[in-house]
C-alpha cells in the first residue's frame, strides 16, 4: 500500500521504516530537513494517489489538531486520516465529524512499543468503523508484531475507542513501572541482599512479575548498576491523568496508577512544600529533629 507519514520522531521515523522493510510505499513528512521525504503537507498528499491514507504522528493537542484541519483542506471524498498519536479520546470525535463533513474517513490508532518498535513490532489498538479500519489493515499487518493478529492488534470499538485503550494502558503502565522502582529501592535500603542487579535479573525467567518491563529494567542496571547517572524526574505525558479523571467519572478505585501517577509528581519536587509542613508538625508535637535549609 500507499501511506502518507506525518511526523517523523523517534516513533514515526522507525514506523517508516519497518513499514518500507514490509514492501509498503512511504512518503512521510516532517519539519525536519534531514528526514522528509516531502517540503509541506500539501507536497506530500499531491505524491498519493486516491483514494489516500494519511497517518499522523505529531504531539497531542493543538499540533494534532491544527494538522487534521490543514489536511480536511488537502484531501478528497474517500480519503482516510490515522491519528496514531497519544491524543485524548475526546479529541476524536471532533477530528472525526471535522473531516466527515467532506466525506474523509477517520480511524483512531494507540501505539504501544517505543522505540523498540521497529524491530518488535508495535501493539495496536484502533478505533473506528469496520469499513475504514479494514481499508489499512495492511498497513496494520505490517506494523504489529509477528504472530496472531488479535495477540497484538485490537479494533476496540468506534471512533475515540483506540485512544481510551492506549490511555488505560498507559495508566496500567504507570503502575507497574511504579512497584518495580519501589521494590528495587527497597533492596538497594535494606543493605540484606548484596547484589541487586542479580536479583532483578533473576526474576526474568519462571516468576510471575517477569515482562518486557522488567527487562527494560535488567538492561539499565546493566549499564548503570545503581543507575547513580540518573536523577529521579519523572514526566507525565498526559495519559495517567486522563485515565484517573476516567476512573473518578465512573467510580471505578484506582488506587495504584493514583499513587503512582502521584509519585510523578512529588519526584519534580526540589523542597516539597507539604514534606516541609510534615518536618515543622514533628518537630511542634514532638521535637524531632529537622534540618535548616543551608545547614
Amino acid at each position: 500500500m500507499q501511506l502518507g507519514l506525518i511526523g517523523l520522531g523517534k516513533m514515526g521515523f522507525n514506523m517508516r521504516e519497518r513499514l518500507r522493510a514490509a514492501g509498503h510505499e512511504v512518503v512521510g513528512y516532517d519539519r525536519n530537513p534531514d528526514v522528509t521525504d516531502t517540503t509541506s503537507l500539501e507536497d506530500l498528499v499531491s505524491k498519493l494517489e486516491g483514494p489516500r491514507i494519511v497517518w499522523i504522528m505529531v504531539p497531542a493537542g493543538d499540533p494534532t489538531r491544527q494538522t487534521v484541519t490543514e489536511l480536511s483542506n488537502l484531501l478528497a471524498e474517500g480519503d482516510m486520516v490515522i491519528d496514531g498519536g497519544n491524543s485524548k479520546y475526546t479529541d476524536d470525535k471532533l477530528n472525526a465529524d471535522l473531516l466527515a463533513a467532506k466525506n474523509i474517513g477517520y480511524v483512531d490508532c494507540g501505539v504501544s512499543g517505543g522505540v523498540w518498535g521497529k524491530d518488535n513490532g508495535y501493539g495496536l489498538m484502533v478505533g473506528g468503523t469496520a469499513a475504514d479500519v479494514e481499508k489499512a489493515m495492511p498497513i496494520f499487518d505490517a506494523l504489529r508484531p509477528e504472530g496472531p493478529r488479535e495477540e497484538g492488534f485490537s479494533h476496540a470499538g468506534d471512533v475515540g475507542a483506540g485512544h481510551y485503550a492506549k490511555m488505560i494502558h498507559n495508566g496500567i503502565e504507570y503502575g507497574m513501572m511504579q512497584a518495580f522502582a519501589e521494590g528495587f529501592e527497597l533492596l538497594e535500603a535494606a543493605k540484606v541482599v548484596k547484589d541487586v542487579p542479580a536479583v532483578i535479573k533473576g526474576w526474568q525467567r519462571g516468576t510471575v512479575v517477569r515482562s518486557w518491563l522488567l527487562d527494560l529494567l535488567v538492561r539499565a542496571l546493566d549499564e548503570d548498576p545503581e543507575l547513580d547517572d540518573l536523577e529521579g524526574y519523572v514526566e507525565d505525558s498526559g495519559e495517567g491523568r486522563w485515565t484517573l479523571e476516567e476512573a473518578i467519572n465512573n467510580a471505578v478505585p484506582a488506587p495504584v496508577i493514583s499513587a503512582a501517577l502521584f509519585a510523578r509528581f512529588a519526584s519534580r519536587q526540589e523542597h516539597s512544600a507539604a514534606m516541609r509542613a510534615v518536618a515543622a508538625l514533628r518537630n511542634q508535637f514532638g521535637g524531632h529533629a529537622v534540618k535548616k535549609v543551608g545547614g
